[in-house]
C-alpha cells in the first residue's frame, strides 16, 4: 500500500482533524482510493443517510467540512492521473 497524504482541514492547528489521503495499491486490478478522515456523523445524519443509502457494519458515515473540497479535488485528480 502506497498512502499519499493530501492535506488536512485548514482551519485546524495540525492534529486530530478532517484529513485526505490517495492509496494507491500495487498489483493487477488494484484501483486507487479516497481515505478520508472526519468527525463521525450523528444519530439523526445516520438515520436520513440510510433512507438514501442503508450503511452495512463495514461502513462509517463521516463529516467532511466543505473548506477541505481543494485537498478532495487534489486527491481526486492524483487518482485521475494514476489511472491514465
Amino acid at each position: 500500500m502506497a498512502l499519499l497524504f493530501i492535506g488536512i482541514d485548514p482551519n485546524t492547528g495540525g492534529g486530530n482533524c478532517p484529513a485526505v489521503w490517495v492509496d494507491q495499491p500495487e498489483g493487477a486490478g488494484a484501483e486507487p482510493e479516497l481515505v478520508l478522515q472526519g468527525w463521525l456523523a450523528d444519530a439523526a445524519m445516520l438515520e436520513r443517510c440510510a433512507q438514501d443509502s442503508p450503511r452495512p457494519d463495514t461502513e462509517a458515515i463521516i463529516r467532511i467540512p466543505a473548506r477541505m473540497v481543494k485537498q478532495i479535488r487534489e486527491a481526486c485528480d492524483v487518482v485521475e492521473r494514476s489511472q491514465l
